[in-house]
């Protein structure tokens, strides 16, 4: 459930971060810990989405590689997530993808989803391993694109990790979380969470890359391949995930001033497994 901010507060909060950003730049990436960066050289490449062009579907009834609405149909955000037409709302070009979100005819939000799984389960998941994407995010207050995990096993609870989400009325940082969703089930929901701070506009001008690496005993979020926080790997992650993208809207927060069209553009979408497979598991 979204809580609302009070107005004070969050302009305290964007000071303090484009203060703390400041700072970040100012440090010598000497100073930079070596185990910091993600070293690829220990992985192997297993899932390779360039976006040279699109294979996606409503459902996966053609068989596609995406599909464009999550398994359990449960779409959220104030705009709608539209099957894939001609030119809307997704659209190929030099081997970038662009997400548009924009009002039809009727003056209603619609706005694009990718999962690699469909409701039958059938796509590409994997167990462990380093999950990533390279994207330009969309300015504008209202904006809420977002790249993520589920687990594939939703039978009793439903893991998440949510390795970016990007609420555009704060241009100068971002979310990275995981919850464990058990209440439709009986039990206690889990989560966590940490919010990265960045030089403010700076994600919507350049290309970044988020990722998260889980292995057995810790998981590690990564952006442009220098880790911002970790957590211990809960027990219901040992399990495969498949990940989703998406630009939605809202998040709670209102519309009225979302550019129209926005436009989330992502270069590509590139999953790793380590060469020893956690062999220690």
């Amino acid at each position: 459930m979204m809580v609302s901010i009070p107005p004070m507060y969050d302009v305290f909060r964007k000071s303090s971060a484009v203060l703390l950003a400041t700072l970040l730049l100012m440090i010598s990436p000497s100073l930079l810990k070596a185990e910091d960066a993600l070293d690829l050289t220990a992985y192997t490449s297993t899932f390779e989405e360039n976006f040279d062009s699109l294979s996606v579907s409503a459902w996966g009834e053609t068989k596609s590689r995406w599909i464009a609405h999550t398994p359990w149909n449960g779409d959220f955000g104030a705009a709608s997530f539209s099957d894939p037409a001609d030119g809307f709302p997704f659209t190929t070009a030099g081997g970038i993808l662009r997400i548009e979100a924009k009002k039809d005819a009727q003056g209603v939000w619609r706005a694009g989803l990718l999962s690699a799984v469909n409701p039958r389960g059938e796509g590409f998941s994997q167990k462990f391993g380093y999950f990533e994407a390279r994207m330009k995010l969309p300015p504008g207050k209202g904006v809420w694109p977002a790249f993520w995990l589920i687990g594939l096993d939703r039978s009793a609870f439903t893991a998440e990790i949510d390795v970016l989400e990007y609420y555009g009325r704060a241009p100068y940082e971002f979310s990275s979380g995981y919850h464990i969703w058990r209440e439709s089930h009986g039990g206690t929901n889990q989560s966590d969470g940490y919010w990265t701070t960045v030089p403010e506009g700076s994600l919507s001008t350049e290309f970044h890359t988020w990722g998260v690496d889980i292995g057995p005993k810790r998981t590690t979020i990564y952006f442009d391949r220098k880790a911002v926080w970790g957590f211990d790997t809960p027990p219901e992650f040992h399990m495969p995930f498949f990940p989703l993208v998406n630009l939605a809207l809202g998040a709670g927060w209102p519309i009225d001033e979302t550019p129209d069209p926005s436009f989330l553009y992502v270069d590509y979408i590139h999953v790793y497994q380590r060469k020893d497979v956690y062999a220690t598991e």
